[in-house]
């Protein structure tokens, strides 16, 4: 990695967040009245229309509409297609297996006190800073030179330029202030671009210096390795950093659809040591899920702000 690190944030008003908030919300509304659904949900969104798309096997009935609604307006026209989820991903899940295969990444770093990314967590608060004045469209892009904040970019939706610059003047030192280099806005969201979901997995994960696995999180339930094992392995890494002493740590952890155990479980201490992940980790989806506590309606929470760095069972010793 080298020392020039650059990092954007998305508001949770951002057209890809606001389709990620209606995947979690319909997940939490199953999980809530069945903990064993499964569910695969895929949202696109924009311009007065909202699709949902997936998969749902669940004994919970949910009435999706006025959880859409309530998120974007009873003005936008509802198009809905769920069908079960597929017999033969049900036969592997049912026996204890991985609900699909990919490589899962968790991350920790001393840089900062949620263990993130400094690059990562500077973007965030500035993003978050601009949203409680400007609670609309928005983002953040922060490129740093070691310490050193060579460049704030901001462009939200009605800031005034003057007045942001002051706000992020305040919280940062930078060399350099970008906001709304384009020029003000006023049409921002759904009414100015489409969503979809799953399409923020870098700001969902560490910011583009960490390498990401190949799925995303919203909309999924635990038994999508996707989430569930990306979780579990943000809690070894912040184990493994405080339990090694480490600067650094990077997890990965390998799956194969229908089997329980990992095809590879491996960190990297300090960008040199690897090492086996300690069998004291029970990393099958059931010994995820039992650990962390995921059979519980709580991933609208995870789908702003980013998945990590927040104080969730996985970000905990």
């Amino acid at each position: 990695m080298g020392t020039i690190k650059t990092c954007e944030f998305v508001s949770p008003k951002h057209p890809d967040k606001v389709c990620d908030m209606i995947a979690d919300s319909l997940l939490d509304a199953f999980i809530a009245k069945d903990p064993q659904s499964r569910v695969a949900l895929e949202i696109m969104g924009g311009h007065g229309r909202v699709t949902v798309s997936g998969e749902v096997t669940s004994t919970a009935q949910v009435d999706i509409a006025p959880i859409v609604h309530n998120l974007v307006g009873k003005e936008y026209e509802i198009a809905t297609t769920l069908s079960q989820q597929s017999p033969f991903i049900k036969q592997g899940v049912d026996t204890g297996g991985a609900g699909d295969q990919g490589i899962m990444v968790g991350y920790a770093t001393r840089e900062t006190e949620s263990r993130m990314p400094l690059e990562y967590e500077l973007a965030r608060r500035l993003c978050q800073a601009l949203y409680q004045k400007y609670p609309t469209d928005g983002k953040v892009q922060v490129t740093l030179d070691g310490n050193r904040v060579l460049a704030v970019v901001a462009s939200f939706q009605n800031a005034k330029t003057a007045e942001a610059l002051g706000i992020l003047q305040g919280l940062v030192k930078a060399d350099e202030y970008l906001v709304n280099p384009a020029g003000d806005w006023e049409m921002g969201g759904f009414d100015a671009d489409s969503g979809l979901s799953g399409r923020k997995i870098v700001v969902d994960a560490y910011g583009p210096e960490i390498p990401v696995g190949g799925g995303s999180f919203s909309g999924k339930d635990p038994s999508k390795v996707d989430r569930s094992g990306a979780y579990m392995a943000r809690k070894i890494a912040v184990g493994l950093l405080e339990s090694m002493k480490a600067d650094t740590v990077l997890v990965k952890i390998a799956y194969a659809i229908g089997k329980a155990d990992p095809l590879m479980a491996k960190a990297l201490i300090n960008g040199t040591e690897e090492i086996q992940i300690p069998k004291e980790y029970d990393l099958t989806h059931k010994g995820i899920m039992d650990k962390l506590g995921l059979r519980q309606p709580i991933y609208a929470k995870t789908a702003a702000w980013g998945h990590f760095g927040r104080g969730f069972s996985w970000d905990l010793l």
